[in-house]
């Protein structure tokens, strides 16, 4: 009698549960919804004239070299004219304006000012320099006025050629007082979104939207473009004078990249 109290007592087994049905199709119907995916416009910016150039040279100043070295030694009998005066110029002392370029100051407001170089906002950055100043600090310099910033490095052994933007570090001043080091770095991908949305601007200054995580203005990137006349005293020296619009008023910015 215990023994069948106890097979009757049993409760009986548990209705399936819905809860699994319901889960498979909440699964099911999550998996249907695609993951939103955030794409960035192609670049359109083009390769620089120069950089194109400047292979085209190398070819053909190779092909030339070639030809040259077949070529028997004559010595000239004749000699160089001389200019009025009864001397040539001197190489130091020749100043030859290169053609204008296009300069962009642009970074986080509490971020280091990085300077983009183009030969206009439709190519390709050449050279991208990352300042040793912070944009409010450059921005309070501008408003006192002319502001001068002078990028120094050693001079290399003579077998060593370089050109004097491609030197990878700068020891900056900026208005006489020393600020750190510039740096030369390979255009980043935030660098080259930058130049696309600012392919539209010739000269000008404003703020661009930046870093999502980053609330208020610290999160803002401002910008300046201008173009610059560049001067090329040597190859030890560049100068970089920013043009105003208006044609009365001097640069009110000068980049000086010198090798000492």
């Amino acid at each position: 009698k215990r023994i069948l109290a106890m097979d009757q007592a049993e409760p009986p087994p548990p209705p399936q549960s819905s809860s699994t049905p319901r889960t498979s199709v909440s699964s099911t119907s999550s998996s249907s919804i695609p993951a939103p995916t955030t794409t960035t416009p192609p670049l359109s910016l083009l390769e620089p004239v120069s950089s194109t150039k400047k292979k085209n040279r190398t070819r053909v100043f190779r092909v030339f070299r070639n030809v040259f070295r077949s070529f028997p030694i004559i010595t000239p009998a004749c000699r160089l004219p001389s200019l009025p005066g009864g001397r040539l110029p001197d190489s130091n002392s020749r100043i030859i304006a290169g053609s204008r370029i296009t300069g962009t100051l642009f970074g986080y407001r509490k971020g280091r000012v990085s300077l983009s170089i183009q030969e206009n906002p439709r190519n390709l950055p050449t050279v991208v320099v990352e300042l040793a100043l912070q944009t409010n600090v450059l921005q309070k310099e501008m408003n006192l006025g002319m502001v001068r910033i002078a990028l120094e490095c050693e001079k290399r052994d003579k077998k060593e050629k370089i050109n004097l933007l491609e030197e990878p570090l700068w020891t900056m001043y900026c208005n006489g007082k020393k600020n750190g080091y510039g740096v030369k770095r390979e255009s980043t991908e935030e660098d080259l979104n930058v130049m696309e949305i600012l392919k539209p601007v010739s000269m000008g200054a404003g703020v661009l939207p930046g870093k999502s995580d980053v609330e208020g203005p610290d999160g803002e990137m401002t910008y300046m473009r201008a173009h610059f006349e560049r001067v090329v005293k040597s190859k030890d020296a560049e100068t970089l004078y920013m043009l105003s619009p208006d044609a009365n008023d001097g640069p009110e910015l000068s980049i000086f990249f010198v090798r000492i």
